[in-house]
């Protein structure tokens, strides 16, 4: 499969899972069209073209040719320099790769992150939420963000993909969406009753028994293993955490518990006081399954060798 259209898969099935409904989506791809169009010629040679046609801004070719053919590629969770030069080295000794695939964002892709953060207050809405507060919660979180990656050396890694002339691609906020809409339908569809019910139902995945047996499995952060899950939200995609003053608001809504990837000391600390349990499942793992579920979409389509690095493991379903 050519690596344009691995990018297109991504986007149709990153759309495919996410929690906003389909008028949600399209409002978002207008608007940033909107935006576009509204920009002086000299502006719009800044403006990332790629927004127009997906809604992931953590979802990016970084580096290679799109129409190169992709027979095998390395997948890791974080793809830093080392293991670029480590899939130069097996390039040398044969083994190279059409493509190597990080979950986690770089370069542009890391750049514009909080741009994917306004999907949250899409959900927030579709949680309960009053439109003008869901925007007024996010809105400051997402500048927060925005300021703190505004200082990040995004074009280290992708410098090195482009000296070393290797492929590289991230896909994070589609594999988010389908881990939490797996779980959350998982979830959903069990109801479990008591917080160790929710971490026995993780511990049915491969991805998180892997993630236990290494130390870092499902944990629960708030509560007793007895307490009552009551209302489950699953919150694991939206680019990063949250806004910490919406969790009153979750509480109002009757939410009882959080199934979450990680969550900040200061976001703990606001969970607490609004007496919500929190299951934490764990993030490598949880991005593991997100991975695993849309690589598996992925080589329904094609014919894909896929080798393991960087806190990722392969298991198909």
């Amino acid at each position: 499969m050519k690596l344009k259209h691995i990018y297109e898969c991504f986007i149709r099935e990153g759309i495919w899972a996410d929690p906003r409904t389909p008028q949600q989506i399209r409002k978002a791809l207008q608007e940033k069209r909107r935006e576009y169009r509204k920009r002086k010629a000299a502006a719009r040679k800044f403006f990332d073209s790629e927004k127009l046609k997906n809604p992931y801004a953590d979802l990016r070719i970084l580096h290679g040719d799109p129409q190169v053919d992709v027979k095998r590629m390395l997948v890791g969770i974080d793809i830093d320099v080392g293991e670029l030069v480590m899939a130069d080295r097996m390039a040398q000794k044969g083994e190279g790769f059409d493509l190597v695939l990080a979950h986690h964002p770089k370069g542009i892709a890391l750049a514009g992150l909080d741009d994917v953060m306004r999907l949250q207050t899409d959900l927030l809405v579709n949680l309960g939420i009053k439109k003008s507060i869901a925007g007024d919660l996010m809105g400051k979180r997402i500048q927060e963000v925005a300021r703190n990656l505004h200082s990040v050396n995004h074009a280290r890694v992708v410098d090195a993909a482009k000296l070393l002339d290797i492929p590289l691609m991230c896909c994070h906020t589609p594999a988010d969406n389908h881990v939490a809409r797996y779980l959350q339908k998982l979830v959903d569809a069990q109801k479990p009753k008591t917080l160790e019910q929710i971490v026995r139902l993780l511990m049915k995945e491969p991805e998180y028994r892997y993630a236990a047996a290494l130390q870092a499995g499902p944990q629960i952060l708030i509560g007793k293993a007895k307490n009552e899950a009551g209302k489950v939200f699953v919150d694991m995609t939206g680019g990063t955490e949250g806004s910490k003053d919406v969790f009153a608001r979750l509480s109002q809504l009757g939410v009882r518990t959080l199934l979450g990837m990680h969550y900040s000391q200061e976001h703990f600390r606001r969970i607490k006081s609004e007496h919500i349990n929190v299951v934490n499942a764990g993030h490598i793992a949880s991005d593991n399954l997100g991975m695993n579920l849309i690589l598996d979409r992925l080589t329904k389509k094609a014919d894909i060798e896929i080798v393991c690095c960087s806190g990722f493991r392969r298991f198909r379903r």
